[in-house]
């Protein structure tokens, strides 16, 4: 069964692949629904959906789609606002308005790659972010992958991750001055899991390489509210729904479909 969160946490993972943005944003649902989604009384929701919004607004295509989207931008302004949230959504939601208030919809690659270097997600203003490959051994059912997913959840830095549970691996974005190492040290750290980073050598060849744990500290997150875990499907169907992230793969009783559904018929549209 879905709930709220399992939706966004779904549609942020497949809205962190560039080729599926533009998808996301024409659907008819799936837009309306992030923004209702930005007064969810579920502050891990409203976290969630700000971190989807970001993802398709690197997209030049989406801006003035998303701009013009009912409710979107005096919801960011409310969110910028207001004092009782947490500092990170309101630092994000900031940071959404900014980039779809933006008059220069139409970039150009160097004006794009400028302003890039100024802007990503949550206090990382100069950084860029960067996707990490990792194989992780013990990774071999939905309780296992619900204690990594803790793990990885506070780290400080950790943007997404999406599992490929029959290959055991993860694959994390992270802000780009994280160290791969303290993601391995978060793993190893709840005693039945260990990692090895998956990298490509000279012929092209994936190879996991051993990555050193002792002595790392691990800055977690302070300011985020404890993450609610997802109502997942058996394992069979959960490894084709999150690893599967082409939206053109998606078109036809599709994930992202389904999810459209579940917010129309959330929202009374």
């Amino acid at each position: 069964m879905m709930d709220a969160l399992s939706v966004v946490s779904q549609l942020r993972d497949l809205a962190s692949e560039p080729q599926n943005r533009e998808a996301i944003v024409q659907d008819q649902g799936c837009l309306p629904g992030l923004v209702l989604f930005l007064d969810h009384k579920d502050p891990q929701v409203v976290f969630t959906s700000l971190q989807t919004l970001r993802y398709l607004a690197e997209s030049t295509q989406n801006i003035n789609t998303m701009k013009n989207e009912l409710g979107m931008m005096v919801t960011l302004e409310a969110l910028k606002e207001n004092s009782g949230l947490n500092g990170d959504i309101t630092d994000l939601a900031k940071e959404v308005h900014e980039v779809l208030s933006t008059l220069d919809t139409y970039r150009t690659p160097e004006q794009t790659k400028r302003r890039n270097k100024h802007q990503f997600f949550i206090n990382s203003s100069n950084k860029k972010a960067k996707s990490v490959t990792l194989h992780i051994q013990g990774l071999d059912g939905t309780d296992q992958r619900g204690v990594c997913e803790e793990a990885l959840l506070k780290v400080k830095g950790v943007i997404s991750f999406t599992f490929q549970m029959a290959l055991k691996r993860c694959t994390v974005r992270v802000r780009a001055d994280l160290p791969t190492e303290s993601l391995a040290s978060a793993i190893a750290a709840t005693k039945v899991l260990s990692v090895q980073q998956v990298v490509k050598n000279e012929s092209g060849e994936e190879v996991l390489i051993p990555l050193g744990t002792t002595g790392m500290k691990v800055e977690e997150n302070s300011h985020l509210p404890d993450y609610l875990p997802e109502d997942e499907s058996p394992e069979k169907e959960t490894d084709r729904a999150v690893s599967r992230t082409t939206a053109k793969q998606d078109s036809s009783g599709s994930w992202l479909n389904t999810a459209a559904s579940f917010l129309t018929k959330t929202f009374y549209w």
